[in-house]
């Protein structure tokens, strides 16, 4: 398994390793002990598959509140998304930036997005199947968002808002700063 810091460090790219044959493949896509090396030691609690038939369907930026906040291990087991990470953590050398990825399941990558961040993913292809792995349980009470598109961020969404395939929740979310810190100082 071969782990890579992004630019913003806390947030972490996964490769795990595909054994294959004429059979297919096998790989271990989790490993407390290789993991935990780089501070991923959590105790998952909820596993999470999500589908999305048409291409470009546009989920987030999402994120719990603490004390219900969630670390996510994200892959994608068909089809491709951009990923994408924005540090929400008030004080951070980094608040407000992002990185993005492409998870597939051509090229088995898998990121990890720690509290304190806004998590999102575009399709990039029809019928895509994202699973991830939480580190607390989901709470309606805590659950919220920023707008996807909120030109202080500075996604370069693969997509056009006219194209993109949103929910409401995430067509009508607030910019970040319209909103109070979520994770101000010490919360994180």
């Amino acid at each position: 398994m071969r782990v890579e810091r992004l630019a913003i460090p806390d947030v972490l790219l996964i490769e795990p390793v595909r054994h294959g044959d004429a059979r297919g493949f096998f790989s271990e896509v989790w490993s407390y002990r290789v993991l935990s090396a780089y501070g991923i030691a959590q105790d998952f609690v909820q596993d999470n598959h999500a589908s999305s038939a048409p291409q470009w369907v546009l989920r987030g930026l999402h994120f719990q509140r603490p004390p219900s906040a969630q670390g996510k291990l994200i892959r994608v087991s068909r089809g491709a998304i951009l990923d994408v990470a924005v540090d929400i953590r008030a004080g951070s050398s980094t608040y407000g930036r992002h990185v993005a990825e492409v998870l597939s399941a051509e090229n088995w990558r898998q990121m990890w997005v720690p509290r304190g961040f806004a998590h999102g993913y575009c399709t990039l292809e029809p019928d895509t199947e994202v699973q991830y792995k939480t580190d607390a349980y989901y709470d309606r009470a805590a659950d919220a968002g920023i707008a996807w598109d909120d030109a202080a961020l500075g996604i370069a969404w693969p997509v056009d808002a006219a194209a993109a395939v949103l929910s409401d929740k995430d067509r009508n979310a607030p910019r970040l700063a319209d909103i109070p810190p979520p994770f101000p100082p010490g919360s994180w």
